[in-house]
């Protein structure tokens, strides 16, 4: 037994450090991995946009959240909320989000990016960054323990425990556990956390900085529009708990794609600063100051330029997500948080983590 779990330690963190051509960072006291960009895709669907390939269709886990009564209760909007909070500077709403799995051989770490959406402290981010969340809210591998930090050199301040996380996405890639260069496209590539407490056991502030999204259809005119791309790249080879910074970069929508929805379900960002690891979860934010897509993959550095990245919109989150659960995203980062957190993770989470399991029986 105890070689299986080894086993599946070294594949699952291995995984980690690969799964979706990650603009994600993961460093180890072990020999790094690399990550593969990510490909162009050639052909041309009906829509005009450029197709990416889909092959995630929600499963049957996702019946057990829209079959739960008290999901279904948590998802009810409360009509209390936290004070406004001005929001001078979008980078005061990102986070880092720093994450280790410890075991008896050896220590691995992973950093992402995340950002929050809502003034009650919840994150959205990748699910690929978020799957260390799902480990620590079993530790049944290992010890996974999971910070945020925030502010510009990204100080640690708060835990965060997972409330949502895309079965859909998991059924899809829980495969790629065993195969050496996992690749993909980044599609349903989300997840929601919620920050519970501070480290310094001080109370949690009354409202929290919130980016406001965006849900409506991109059009084909946003080609060529200006955007701002935030995140905390990670330089190569980063050790664990070096200092990253918060990076905020204006760059260019290059190209438009569709997983065959008929609807701009990624975008492409021509190359800048923020194009590291590390700027997995960052969001992408238009001139109006919404954000409307979230950094998934890298880009191809040949067509837009060292440091390109694609960015799966929040109208692909919010399609998706509402196909997964019956509620809106909105309705999704409301409500009662706790509760729905606590219905997922005594739910969903232990299946999630038995189909990555299973890869090995």
């Amino acid at each position: 037994m105890s070689f299986i779990t080894d086993t599946l330690i070294a594949l699952f963190t291995g995984y980690l450090a690969l799964t979706n051509s990650l603009a994600g960072y993961v460093s180890t006291f072990l020999p790094g991995d690399t990550i593969p960009a990510s490909e162009p895709a050639p052909q041309t669907g009906e829509s005009g946009f450029s197709l990416l390939p889909s092959e995630i269709e929600p499963g049957t886990l996702t019946a057990i959240l829209r079959g739960s009564a008290a999901y279904q209760r948590a998802s009810v909007i409360e009509s209390t909320r936290p004070p406004e909070r001005p929001l001078l500077d979008p980078r005061h709403a990102v986070v880092n989000i720093a994450c280790t799995f410890t075991t008896d051989e050896y220590i691995k770490s992973t950093t992402g990016t995340g950002f929050i959406v809502d003034r009650t402290g919840v994150i959205l981010t990748n699910a690929h960054v978020a799957q260390y969340l799902l480990l620590s809210s079993t530790n049944a591998l290992g010890d996974a323990e999971c910070q945020v930090k925030t502010g510009e050199a990204g100080t640690p301040h708060y835990r965060a425990e997972l409330l949502y996380l895309s079965p859909a996405w998991i059924e899809s890639n829980a495969a790629l556990i065993t195969e050496d260069v996992p690749m993909g496209t980044g599609e349903r590539d989300y997840a929601l956390l919620h920050i519970t407490s501070t480290l310094s056991k001080e109370p949690l502030p009354a409202a929290f900085p919130a980016l406001s999204f965006d849900t409506t259809l991109l059009p084909q005119g946003t080609q060529g529009s200006d955007v701002t791309a935030i995140g905390f790249p990670a330089p190569t080879n980063v050790r664990p708990g070096s200092e990253l910074f918060v990076t905020a970069a204006t760059t260019t929508i290059s190209e438009l794609y569709t997983f065959g929805s008929n609807y701009a379900d990624v975008i492409s960002i021509r190359g800048s600063v923020v194009g590291a690891g590390g700027s997995s979860g960052g969001p992408v934010i238009d001139d109006a100051g919404n954000v409307i897509g979230m950094i998934t993959t890298r880009g191809n550095d040949a067509i837009d330029g060292p440091g390109s990245l694609r960015a799966i919109t929040v109208s692909h989150i919010h399609r998706t997500i509402e196909e997964e659960t019956g509620f809106s995203l909105e309705r999704n980062v409301r409500g009662d948080i706790a509760l729905r957190a606590d219905v997922f993770k005594t739910t969903v989470a232990p299946f999630l983590l038995s189909l990555l399991t299973n890869q090995l029986d």
